[in-house]
């Protein structure tokens, strides 16, 4: 199955702004054209209720694990929590995946990981994972 990069929406959530950049640059080259970006976990939880009340869906949602106040951990599990956003896909980008920190997201339902640093290439693969091929 493919799916058209062009009719996902993405939320890109990093307390870093240069990485939050250039995820979304690499989310463009990959054909993206919805993409949002947020600095913590609660604004980025706030908008993907907005955006479900709204009925603009997120689609694929590529969280940090190491955030102030709510790190990507609880903000999976506040996801996967609210039956408004619970079918959302759910990328965690890490750089330090310990196993302990990999069950738990694996525990609480999340798509797939990627590890800092990353090629546009294995973001590519981590997301046909998620979704199929990506168009």
């Amino acid at each position: 199955m493919a799916v058209a990069a062009s009719q996902l929406r993405a939320l890109i959530v990093d307390d870093q702004q240069s990485i939050r950049q250039t995820l979304a640059g690499n989310l463009q080259e990959l054909k993206f054209v919805h993409i949002a970006q947020r600095p913590d976990g609660k604004s980025a939880l706030e908008y993907l209720k907005e955006q479900a009340a709204a009925k603009q869906p997120v689609h694929l949602v590529i969280s940090d694990y190491n955030m102030p106040e709510m790190n990507g951990l609880e903000l999976l599990k506040a996801v996967r929590g609210d039956a408004r956003t619970q079918k959302t896909a759910f990328v965690m980008l890490t750089g330090e995946a310990s196993n302990s920190l990999v069950q738990e997201c694996i525990d609480a339902r999340v798509n797939n990981f990627i590890a800092k640093p990353y090629t546009v290439a294995k973001l590519r693969e981590v997301l046909e994972k998620v979704f199929g091929t990506i168009r």
